[in-house]
């Protein structure tokens, strides 16, 4: 991935997390129903998802501020992210099997290419150039 490209995918997915973040703080239900189907309605899947948005509200904006200084302050946010996408896609691959039949293998790809991406973008991110 070239530099330039990585920092634009940088801040799409600082973006991505801010917008998911906010959505899963003010709409809760929409943002967890692929995961948990009906049962995100409940308080207790509503209170998860808002602690997940304000999880990745927080590195998105940490993500922003850290790039906005440079690619080498950005690097550690981007790699976090990655390290959260991970647990998400491991908590996923978990739980599989109760995942909603209809989301299952949707949230499987969502997750694990959320993960390849932040990763690869950290790795490339102020890489040192051959």
């Amino acid at each position: 991935m070239e530099l330039r490209t990585t920092r634009t995918v940088a801040r799409l997915i600082a973006w991505g997390r801010i917008s998911i973040g906010c959505t899963a703080l003010v709409a809760p239900v929409p943002v967890t129903r692929p995961w948990v189907g009906d049962a995100a309605e409940s308080g207790a899947a509503k209170l998860l998802a808002r602690t997940m948005g304000g999880r990745d509200l927080a590195l998105g904006v940490g993500t922003l501020r850290a790039l906005g200084v440079s690619d080498a302050e950005g690097r550690p946010w981007v790699a976090l992210g990655g390290v959260a996408d991970t647990v998400d896609l491991l908590a996923t691959v978990i739980a599989f099997s109760q995942l909603p039949r209809r989301s299952r293998w949707g949230i499987l790809a969502l997750t694990s290419g959320a993960a390849l991406v932040s990763i690869r973008a950290a790795i490339t991110l102020d890489a040192p150039v051959p």
